[in-house]
């Protein structure tokens, strides 16, 4: 044996040798009935066979089955020690709680199986090509996820454990897809920040201000090993994580109180239990998601994600959701409405005015609290269903005057010294504390079809006293991120700048998250107002006079595409009545009218270096090209079945018209005229 092969086989001893071929097999015998072997269908019947040769009390096996589908990554040991790493925190510790579901499950009589539909990283694949991955497997998780519920077809309900950024929205659109199942989210929770150092969002930045000489190496060592003070959940700031799950609670998919609890604790493992008597006394009742899931909840999880000033990803995932739901989908004027007429009443990360990590916004009284705020303010549609069987308006009467909301939020302010009134506002002392509105839909000749500025992270120290954030200057023109983020390292990107990310959108990038390049132009400092024009998306965690999600996409023939280094851009955000504009006003010494910008534009072709990634995956292309084809960004970038078929069916009656009209030609091409060939003419 080559010593290679030495290496790799080992030496095997007898052990390896004994090997059964047979086995006496379970004990017991299946409880079938005669009318059970003449009607069910033969994948039943030897579904019982699977299940007791897996161990399953043959006597057991009529409870009623409960699918637990979760985004576990990582194999840990029973001591929680690392024998496989998973891609992040936020999927490492959810195989507990979906063993505390299983375990409840069974514990009252039912049958529990557990799928698993892993998810990536986000902050992981920054500034790599894993990126062009992230937002489309979003679509493919939930199709896999719809798929595994309906490859179990004796469930009789399903139980969702999901956290982070792709893995909770691909859950929700999965369960939102079986509407006529009882289903229930379980929030994965959050992680804890460090005793002293710095949150999963500032961290980020290390490489940055490293370069820039704003920290040392070994500053830059310590905080890094630190910033992920637990093991398991979602990052410590609102980002898209966090907010996904405040979502989920706010459409009535979740127990109460059940987003942002802190991985790993009691209080977490109990939401478990509580989650999987839900959904057994879902399926008792007769309760199923399209009950819960309806016009009025996806608005209440509008406005809800207005009052936590939330992730502008989730202008991505609830459309999205709705769509699966097969409800109305909300559009831009649908979220200017709300967050017009929603006060932001939670200070956190990363927007404040204090950075509360979100294990605080959770003690505070997390969604249940905001929404008691609400209901006040007359904002909520009370009369939507929950996965308690309860209407919200039941189910906030009992948070009003519950011990655990008392509890919680005086073990915040005996624990941290932390008034929880001061993480969750009330809505006459919010405005007072400096919490705005959250997001803007910025239009003009750069973006006709609209984008979206998280406008609450504005630093109100770069707004005019009127409202209004100004700032007219000169494009830095990008058709990379790395192009982009390394001009950022080496100090190319100056006070008055205003850095444009072009071709990163759907069919460039997947559009992919820039939180490189948010995260620098927040944390470093400049003299001056910089900001930052993209077709691609953003982080959860982001911050400033940052504008994406820019319509079209610049690879599809959107005006930002033409714009060129050194243009004249204009951008006017109202922070006050949540009005934007981005114009392109010119490329000569001074600028000039949104008018004569649109007409420099229009006369433009597109930028030359402007190009899909190379390496950008075959499985992203299609992706890009079906959700264009379903509507694009603004309607969720979500598959449309009806409307994908509708366009291949056109594109097949064009492409085989073209073909007759092409044989037509080449037939009349040439004509016999006394025994000889000559040019034919039509």
């Amino acid at each position: 044996m080559s010593s290679v092969l030495e290496k790799i086989l080992g030496r095997p001893d007898d052990d390896d040798y004994r090997i059964d071929t047979h086995a006496p097999g379970p004990e017991g015998s299946l409880p079938l009935t005669p009318e059970m072997l003449r009607e069910s269908p033969s994948g039943d019947l030897f579904g019982w066979s699977q299940n007791v040769g897996m161990g399953w009390d043959p006597a057991r096996l009529l409870g009623p089955q409960v699918l637990i589908l979760g985004t576990q990554g990582g194999i840990r040991d029973e001591d929680g020690r690392p024998v496989a790493l998973g891609y992040h925190t936020g999927h490492w510790e959810v195989g507990l709680l979906m063993r505390a579901a299983a375990e409840e499950v069974a514990g009252l009589g039912g049958v529990p199986f557990a799928g698993y539909v892993s998810d990536p990283c986000d902050g992981r694949s920054q500034g790599t090509t894993g990126m062009f991955d992230s937002l489309p497997y979003r679509n493919d998780a939930a199709i896999v996820i719809r798929r595994l519920i309906r490859s179990l077809p004796t469930r009789r309900a399903v139980l969702g454990v999901a956290t982070c950024d792709k893995g909770l929205p691909a859950m929700m659109l999965g369960l939102a897809g079986t509407w006529n199942l009882p289903s229930v989210i379980v929030p994965g929770g959050v992680t804890l920040p460090p005793t002293r150092g710095e949150d999963a969002g500032k961290i980020q930045t290390i490489g940055v201000r490293f370069a820039r000489g704003e920290l040392s190496l070994e500053e830059a060592a310590d905080l890094g090993c630190r910033a992920c003070a637990t093991p398991g959940g979602g990052c410590q700031f609102l980002g898209t994580a966090a907010t996904a799950q405040v979502v989920a609670e706010a459409l009535g998919l979740t127990v109460p109180h059940a987003a942002l609890a802190p991985s790993g604790q009691r209080v977490w493992a109990q939401m478990a239990r509580q989650s999987a008597r839900a959904a057994l006394h879902m399926a008792e009742s007769g309760l199923t998601t399209g009950r819960i899931l309806t016009d009025a909840s996806i608005r209440n999880a509008m406005v809800v994600h207005a009052a936590f000033g939330g992730s502008t990803n989730l202008l991505l995932h609830v459309p999205a959701i709705a769509h699966a739901a097969g409800l109305r989908v909300p559009d831009i004027t649908d979220w200017t409405a709300v967050n017009r007429s929603v006060p932001r009443l939670v200070s956190a990360l990363p927007n404040g005015p204090v950075p509360h990590p979100t294990v605080r916004v959770f003690l505070a009284g997390g969604v249940p609290e905001v929404m008691l705020h609400l209901r006040r303010l007359g904002l909520l549609d009370e009369t939507v269903l929950t996965v308690t069987g309860e209407t919200l308006g039941a189910v906030l009467d009992w948070w009003e005057s519950s011990e655990r909301r008392h509890r919680m939020r005086q073990h915040l302010l005996e624990r941290d010294g932390v008034d929880p009134d001061t993480v969750i506002y009330p809505p006459e002392k919010a405005s007072a504390a400096g919490l705005t509105s959250t997001v803007t839909f910025p239009v003009g000749n750069i973006a006709p079809e609209g984008s979206v500025v998280k406008s609450a992270a504005i630093d109100p120290a770069l707004v005019d006293e009127d409202g209004v954030y100004r700032h007219v200057g000169r494009a830095k023109v990008f058709t990379s991120e790395r192009a982009a983020i390394r001009a950022i390292k080496e100090g190319r990107i100056v006070g008055g700048d205003i850095l444009v990310l072009i071709g990163c959108g759907p069919s460039g990038t997947g559009m992919e998250e820039t939180y490189q390049l948010t995260s620098a132009l927040k944390h470093l400092p400049f003299d001056g107002k910089v900001s930052l024009l993209t077709d691609a998306r953003f982080s959860g965690v982001s911050t400033g006079a940052c504008i994406g999600h820019i319509g079209p996409e610049a690879l599809a023939g959107g005006p930002l595409g033409k714009v060129r280094d050194g243009d004249w851009i204009d951008i006017r955000i109202d922070l006050n009545r949540l009005e934007g504009r981005i114009d392109m006003v010119g490329d000569g010494e001074a600028p000039a009218t949104p008018a004569e910008g649109a007409e420099v534009l229009a006369r433009r072709g597109p930028h030359p270096d402007m190009a899909s990634h190379s390496l950008l995956p075959d499985d992203t292309r299609l992706w890009a090209a079906l959700q264009a084809a379903s509507g694009g960004t603004w309607r969720g970038c979500v598959y449309d079945v009806d409307r994908i078929i509708e366009v291949l069916e056109a594109g097949a009656k064009a492409l085989a018209a073209a073909r007759e009209a092409g044989e037509s030609a080449s037939a009349g091409g040439t004509v016999i005229a006394g025994g000889k060939e000559s040019a034919g003419s039509a």
